[in-house]
């Protein structure tokens, strides 16, 4: 059944264009400035289209965490948040670190109705696991201590993790940075490193002051970007998360980060936790984010503080291409429908009674944002729409080579 969005404006090479986009069989076929004919027709209004979000790391907790998210609430969330695909995190119950494992949640994350993929754990004995895994995005290995216990600490058996890796996630933080940039350059390894949610302006310049630029990729995260360890003092736990929180200069550092380059993703390290569960003593470390990274950014644009080709670059592009995603990332001919129509002029406040995810908070509950993600459509298919979600099911991601 064709579908035709009419009245798009869309971002191509710097500039923006008044353009129709047809859609036949969940591709992108045609962008365009006729109209063609279509089954059913979708007015963008004029808004901006933008490629679905690819959230490299999200914490959807399924299997053995599921009162604190699941892949069918997680994806609801994600598509309210314009994010189209996701990428999940190996610290569930059990870690998804042996190939029963992945293969259970994978049939766990036939309900989302949002692309998903995986990454896959490592562990001080699971080498040969690692190196039968097939179609994951990544391998995240666990340098510092954060949900889950996944920590590895010896440097030896890191070396042989991230030479059987082709592409390793590493959560890694301060001096960590630089132990794993170390370990690569000593042992001569070849494949690509992705450091998740960088926090510091040291901890960014260990993993981009190197001879290893196009071995490494950098990762930050909207807290990060729109926090800083002031707000703790009223937020409390609800402001903890792993890295933690930083100084003002540091949340300085990342903006400067994403201006020159240095930084090459946003992802929201979506890591749900329910409120009772923040209120106790010793409160779990993480913060919920798919529903709000892209709102926190659109405000950012209309502040001036970045472009929306910018945001389609560390969004959309740059984790298709760092994780070579296939056929997504793009508004192009050819690529997979999955798009979000964003109203720029739209202001809101973030409410948690709105939110999708299980926990039903956020820390940037009450920040009244301008811009917000309106529509989202999946493999040509509309799963988010002016506050409805259809639960229409989306597939595993596939990569190539």
């Amino acid at each position: 059944m064709p579908i035709l969005i009419k009245n798009c404006r869309i971002c191509a090479n710097g500039k923006v264009y008044s353009k129709n986009i047809l859609i036949k069989k969940d591709k992108i076929s045609k962008i365009t400035n006729k109209e063609p004919k279509a089954d059913k027709t979708i007015d963008a209004k004029n808004n901006f289209v933008l490629p679905g979000l690819i959230d490299a790391h999200v914490h959807f907790r399924e299997p053995g965490l599921t009162h604190k998210e699941d892949f069918l609430s997680g994806s609801m969330a994600a598509a309210k948040g314009g994010i189209t695909t996701i990428l999940d995190m190996p610290n569930t119950i059990p870690a998804t670190a042996t190939i029963e494992a992945l293969e259970q949640k994978k049939r766990l994350a036939a309900k989302s109705i949002v692309n998903y993929g995986f990454n896959f754990g490592s562990t001080e004995n699971n080498l040969e696991d690692i190196k039968k895994a097939k179609n994951i995005a990544a391998v995240k290995l666990y340098m510092d201590y954060t949900t889950g216990d996944l920590k590895i600490s010896d440097f030896e058996v890191i070396k042989e993790i991230l030479k059987a890796s082709k592409m390793t996630i590493i959560h890694a933080e301060d001096e960590h940075v630089k132990n794993a940039v170390d370990i690569l350059i000593k042992n001569k390894i070849k494949g690509r490193v992705h450091f998740a949610h960088v926090s510091s302006q040291r901890e960014l310049e260990y993993a981009k002051s190197n001879k290893l630029k196009k071995q490494i990729t950098v990762e930050v995260t909207p807290h990060h970007l729109f926090m800083n360890q002031n707000d703790l003092q009223h937020l409390g736990a609800f402001a903890e998360m792993k890295p933690r929180l930083k100084t003002e200069n540091d949340q300085k550092a990342l903006w400067h980060g994403i201006k020159n380059g240095m930084v090459d993703i946003i992802a929201s390290d979506h890591a749900p936790h329910l409120k009772e569960e923040k209120e106790q003593a010793n409160y779990p470390f993480g913060v919920p984010g798919v529903e709000t990274m892209l709102p926190l950014l659109l405000d950012a644009f209309n502040k001036n503080m970045m472009t929306l080709p910018k945001i389609m670059e560390l969004c959309c592009e740059n984790p298709a291409k760092i994780f070579k995603i296939k056929n997504k990332g793009f508004l192009k001919e050819g690529f997979d429908a999955d798009l979000v129509i964003a109203d720029l002029d739209k202001r809101q406040a973030v409410r948690n009674d709105d939110l999708l995810t299980k926990c039903k908070w956020s820390p940037f509950e009450g920040k009244i944002l301008k811009g917000w993600p309106v529509t989202t459509m999946v493999n040509g298919s509309v799963v988010y729409d002016n506050g409805n979600v259809f639960n229409i099911k989306a597939r595993e991601v596939q990569y190539a080579g």
